[in-house]
């Protein structure tokens, strides 16, 4: 029997692509991701929000797919970028730096559109594409799109169902009681193989134990299963071996949280003593939110600094 390949520990940065109030340029955005790119990090990952309705406390209710505690980084007013978009434009004046999603609410779009626009994106960028994807927390969003909020769950396969026959079968044929379809033929594929890469969000639960096994062992997990990720990546393992599939393989983001020294300098050291017990839990892409520095020389110095730390904390795990 032969064993998946270990995927390699990765850093990914957030990149703020939203604003409270009308930001005026987005040219601190673009010149912060030319930045990530140049300095070595692996992978930027934005953020999304179509529409918002007013009741943004239900961010905090995590039966509804919210983060207990959390709170929604903007007013309903807030300046939310399309994140297909902004990659897009981003994509066009970086060379090597990954393009994710973070997450995507995927069944907000047509599935036969979304399937092309990733996919073009992905040719366009030379095979950069991650599409990090997830069920959402806001009733009005789905609403506003004309989908059964209670049924976004089955919504959100439906989509990646779509997208994957369309991404890798060069003839695609698709039923289900949403859709049916035959002899669809949709070009350019993506230049990944296999399609561009899906990461399921959410908590250790059977729809998203069954997501992965189907569409890809790449977990972004979410409430306190990102807090409690020795537990939850166990869990996780037993559960996506018990549905017949080896989680050999398995890619895991964890959350690394920025420390600072009392002169309010970035804190190496306290930031990363957490990557080794995190890959030794099984995590593969440590994520973090830096603030919007800028993209001067003493920014690009310091991030210098802080990939070669991370390379080296990785390397002594």
């Amino acid at each position: 029997m032969t064993l998946a390949a270990v995927p390699p520990i990765q850093l990914s940065v957030g990149l703020v692509s939203y604003a409270a109030d009308d930001p005026a340029s987005w040219q601190t955005m673009l010149d912060t991701a030319r930045l990530y790119d140049r300095v070595g990090i692996d992978r930027l990952v934005v953020s999304d929000h179509v529409v918002f309705g007013e009741q943004l406390d239900a961010y905090a209710r995590p039966e509804l797919g919210g983060s207990r505690g959390g709170k929604q980084p903007t007013g309903p007013d807030g300046h939310w970028l399309e994140p297909l978009t902004a990659l897009s434009v981003i994509a066009g004046s970086t060379d090597r730096i990954r393009l994710a999603t973070g997450i995507l609410l995927a069944a907000l779009r047509r599935p036969v559109v979304l399937a092309k626009t990733a996919a073009t994106l992905d040719v366009l960028s030379g095979g950069r594409l991650d599409l990090g994807v997830g069920v959402g927390w806001q009733r009005e969003e789905y609403e506003a799109a004309g989908l059964d909020f209670d049924r976004r769950g089955r919504a959100l396969d439906h989509t990646l169902e779509v997208c994957t026959a369309l991404w890798t079968d060069r003839v695609a044929r698709y039923e289900s009681a949403e859709l049916t379809f035959d002899r669809i033929h949709m070009m350019p594929k993506p230049l990944q193989p296999g399609g561009v890469p899906i990461w399921i969000s959410g908590t250790v639960n059977t729809r998203v134990v069954d997501r992965l096994c189907r569409f890809g062992l790449r977990w972004i997990p979410w409430g306190d299963d990102a807090a409690e990720l020795e537990q939850s990546i166990a869990t996780l393992r037993e559960r996506i071996a018990a549905a017949g599939t080896s989680p050999d393989g398995l890619q895991v983001v964890a959350n690394l949280r920025v420390r600072k020294r009392d002169d309010g300098a970035l804190d190496l050291d306290a930031t990363l003593a957490p990557v080794p017990g995190l890959v030794a839990v099984g995590a593969t892409d440590l994520r973090v939110r830096f603030p919007m520095w800028g993209a001067d020389a003493e920014t690009e110095a310091r991030l210098r600094e802080f990939v070669a730390a991370f390379r080296a904390a990785v390397a002594a795990a």
